[in-house]
């Protein structure tokens, strides 16, 4: 955990978050925090990231999300060096749209 953004006012933007119970909450309590260009430019990166989870070339990424190579970087940096969040935040929507469910 990065100890410079671990703050008192970072702790209740996160249990505000936490606090949000359906994506319509999130929609709205985004759009009011965030620019449009910032909801979007986090999507990307999140978009980038399953693909490079996906062993997607950056050619590929780059011309399917529109993102610059140096961003596409800076994702796969968090992915191999990070702090894991990407994968326990993919996985768990893995978990909950069934797909990590095993069959019985």
């Amino acid at each position: 955990m990065n100890k410079k953004i671990h703050t008192e006012a970072v702790d209740q933007l996160f249990e505000g978050i936490l606090a949000l119970r359906s994506k319509d909450e999130c929609y709205d309590f985004f759009e009011d925090l965030c620019t449009v260009n910032e909801i979007l430019s986090l999507s990307q990166r999140f978009e980038v990231a399953a693909m490079l989870r996906d062993h997607e070339t950056y050619l590929k990424i780059a011309e399917q999300t529109g993102a610059s190579t140096a961003t596409i970087s800076r994702v796969n940096r968090s992915l191999n060096y990070g702090n894991d969040g990407y994968e326990m935040v993919m996985e768990r929507i893995k978990e909950n749209n069934g797909e990590g469910a095993s069959s019985q």
